[in-house]
């Protein structure tokens, strides 16, 4: 993996989404200072827990977009430009809305409170719908990229697909909550609109770090898991491609691609597990009977396609590697 950190791969790499990635940290270090030396809380959270978890949020996904990008070798401006706007279009009005509303000591999201509460989050929900858009823009275009890994030529569109299926878990937090449904219907002007919390209100005991509900449903655990899935799939095939040098099973690209695959399956059960437990009211930390089946299900199904795999590739081993790949090569074929 250290073909990644060469000065001449990252000069490579997307600017504004790098630099933008940058400030993420510095954002991040920022609003860790603020949860020591403000004790200002929201919902029994720190006002600057927020922010914290979106800057280091946005800043994966930023440098994450940034290398892809640098790597591309079909459409370069097109991805260039697309990159440029979601710095400019999601991720700096997102994260400012947030950090402002922090420093105000009010909540960003489904604050109805005041007519700047509602603007404030009415940009945020429009910076998100343009942030799937333009993220779906850059998937299109980066998979049509030629590559000479087989294994990262899958794990691209599918962390792409599955990343957006997290990101759009977001959109069930900003439905009205039966409660809030029957108050609008009365006619009723409510200062809060939506809930990440399902089975309780908002505000319940939190998480350590994550600040997730502890006493019921938490979409936020699904909406996390989702869209990390843009850094796992690729980790997961760079990871495969390292271990190839030590272990003579993982030499053949297609038992890498196969097993890419299969991670991606496992991933976006486990997105659907735990959307499901908390579709259902459900704690991440108190599953029942159901929800451990499920899982279980699930580990044994992804373990058992993982050693089909590496069984079914270990007697057609040849003793002959793949090429060595180019390290600019990994994501675009010259």
């Amino acid at each position: 993996m250290g073909f990644l950190l060469q000065p001449r791969e990252l000069r490579k790499w997307h600017a504004p989404l790098s630099y933008c990635a940058m400030a993420m940290a510095v954002l991040a270090g920022v609003s860790l200072m603020g949860l020591v030396v403000d004790e200002r809380t929201l919902l029994g959270q720190g006002v600057w827990l927020k922010p914290l978890k979106f800057a280091l949020s946005f800043g994966l996904y930023a440098i994450t977009l940034a290398w892809m990008i640098g790597q591309a070798g079909r459409w370069r401006r097109t991805l260039w430009w697309l990159g440029t706007v979601a710095v400019g279009g999601f991720i700096a009005p997102e994260i400012t809305a947030i950090t402002f509303q922090a420093a105000r000591g009010v909540h960003s999201h489904f604050n109805f409170t005041t007519g700047l509460d509602e603007t404030v989050f009415m940009i945020m929900g429009g910076a998100a719908y343009l942030g799937w858009l333009l993220t779906f823009g850059m998937g299109v275009l980066l998979v049509v990229q030629r590559r000479v890994d087989r294994a990262m030529a899958w794990a691209i569109p599918l962390g792409l697909v599955i990343s957006l299926a997290g990101m759009s878990v977001g959109y069930l937090m900003t439905a009205p909550t039966p409660d809030q449904a029957r108050e609008l219907a009365g006619g009723l002007d409510l200062a809060t609109i939506g809930a990440h919390s399902v089975g309780a209100p908002d505000g319940g005991a939190g998480m350590p770090v994550t600040g997730w509900e502890q006493d019921s449903g938490d979409l936020r655990v699904a909406h996390f898991v989702g869209l990390h899935a843009l850094q796992v799939l690729p980790l997961v095939a760079i990871g495969l491609r390292m271990l190839a040098r030590r272990f003579a099973v993982l030499a053949g690209s297609a038992t890498r691609t196969a097993l890419v695959i299969t991670a991606a399956f496992g991933y976006a059960g486990l997105t659907a597990l735990v959307l499901w437990q908390a579709r259902r009211g459900q704690a991440l930390v108190h599953p029942d009977a159901l929800t451990l089946g499920a899982a279980a299900g699930l580990v044994a199904l992804v373990s058992a396609c993982a050693v089909v795999v590496l069984a079914v590739s270990a007697p057609r081993r040849t003793g002959l590697r793949d090429v060595p790949v180019r390290p600019a090569a990994t994501l675009a074929g010259r």
